[in-house]
């Protein structure tokens, strides 16, 4: 028996990283998953390895009209909808001073627009399957500052804001809505060298290794399966008393800076 099993769960940025492990762990628990991305090629390749509970689904969550199509398309293959994870985002670093407007919208758009629209557009189709969980994904800048990442830092501290409220008026259509807060994750958005084929990975690795043992009192990165593990539980009925709440998976981070 998984924990999953017989649910419907729609994950947005779902071809690579945190996604990608989300729509793996979900699946290996009982749930149909609807892997949603702008990556085509990637999201179609991990719908095909994960089979029949598994269905790819162009998605960019900044544009209204694509997610009523996709919504339509998950339906049409797996009857319904009762489980939703907002884990698409992207990551700019630059000073706030220096942040060009259109740079500072388009991670507006794609983080917290993304967000709001999933909550509107799937939230009654959760309702109308009987309730279920909505997953956003925050981050360890949602709860404190971060230079150099300004805007998205603003899209997440929005994010708990949406969390909260739509916990609050999702209520009686029995829908528990939660956060997770991520810190320092191995994946391409924290790491792009990942994403170059000409980087020298061991050197990079070696220096953000470094650079963690020193900044988390866990002493290292965090992996994306962990933050899958997370979304899991809020996504489970192990978490069922539980709504309109964040959880930082942070590695220990947001706790304080060692000094030894």
């Amino acid at each position: 028996m998984g924990k999953l099993d017989g649910r419907v769960v729609f994950i947005t940025g779902a071809a690579r990283g945190q996604g990608e492990q989300e729509a793996r762990l979900f699946v290996a628990e009982g749930a149909g998953v609807v892997i949603a991305d702008v990556l085509d090629e990637q999201g179609e390749a991990l719908a095909k390895e994960l089979g029949e509970a598994a269905r790819y689904v162009h998605l960019d969550v900044s544009r209204e009209e694509e997610w009523a199509a996709a919504v339509a398309a998950a339906k049409d293959a797996f009857g319904k909808i009762d489980g939703l994870v907002n884990n698409a985002g992207i990551l700019r670093f630059n000073a706030l001073v220096d942040t060009p407007l259109d740079e500072f919208m388009r991670v507006v758009r794609v983080n917290q627009v993304g967000c709001f629209l999933g909550i509107k557009t799937v939230a009654p189709e959760i309702g109308a399957a009987g309730g279920g969980t909505i997953v956003n994904t925050a981050s360890y800048t949602a709860m404190t500052g971060m230079s150099a990442v300004g805007a998205y830092a603003a899209t997440k501290h929005a994010i708990l804001g949406l969390t909260r409220v739509a916990a609050m008026e999702l209520a009686h259509l029995k829908i528990r809505v939660n956060a997770v807060c991520p810190g320092a994750i191995d994946t391409a958005m924290s790491n792009p060298a990942q994403l170059d084929p000409t980087a020298d990975h061991a050197e990079t690795s070696a220096a953000l290794d470094d650079l963690y043992r020193k900044l988390v009192p866990l002493g290292r990165v965090g992996r994306p399966e962990e933050v899958a593990a997370l979304a899991l539980f809020l996504s489970a009925g192990d978490s069922s008393y539980i709504t309109g709440q964040p959880f930082v998976i942070d590695g220990g981070w947001l706790a304080g800076v060692s000094l030894f």
